[in-house]
């Protein structure tokens, strides 16, 4: 990763998934375990595109790898707060897409973390790279800040 993830405002975002925290996500620090909020991540982006028809994570021959995610935490995050993931896309590549996602909590207007994702999509049975569908492009472009 090149530069520093710099924490960012809900207005940076115009896609946003809701995530509720569960009770065991908590670690024994009292917060959100580090780990989750990569979950969070994936399932947001992932959300995302199922529900946009644009992958079919059962019976879709082309699926996305993640090759590189990264993280940085300005505040922590609890249950039973309610989390709304912000998605973004800063590089769209021929098979890859760099997904930047912001994690606020309980309506508060700066991310309590702010992290990335790399996705390189490849052909479900070879695991080749495969090119980025026109559908999927177009829909990922409306993503870029």
């Amino acid at each position: 990763m090149t530069g520093t993830i710099e924490r960012t405002k809900r207005g940076d975002y115009s896609r946003f998934q809701s995530i509720s925290t569960r009770w065991m996500d908590n670690d024994v620090y009292g917060h959100v375990n580090n780990v989750v909020y990569y979950s969070w991540f994936d399932t947001a982006v992932n959300r995302l595109l199922v529900v946009n028809g644009l992958l079919d994570i059962h019976h879709g021959q082309t699926i996305g790898l993640v090759v590189e995610t990264g993280c940085r935490y300005f505040a922590p995050t609890a249950f039973p707060d309610e989390i709304e993931a912000g998605v973004r896309v800063a590089h769209i590549g021929t098979s890859s897409v760099r997904y930047e996602i912001g994690l606020f909590r309980n309506k508060e207007p700066e991310a309590a973390a702010v992290g990335y994702f790399v996705h390189v999509y490849v052909d479900r049975d070879t695991k080749r790279p495969a090119a980025i569908d026109e559908k999927m492009r177009s829909f990922l472009e409306g993503m870029r800040p």
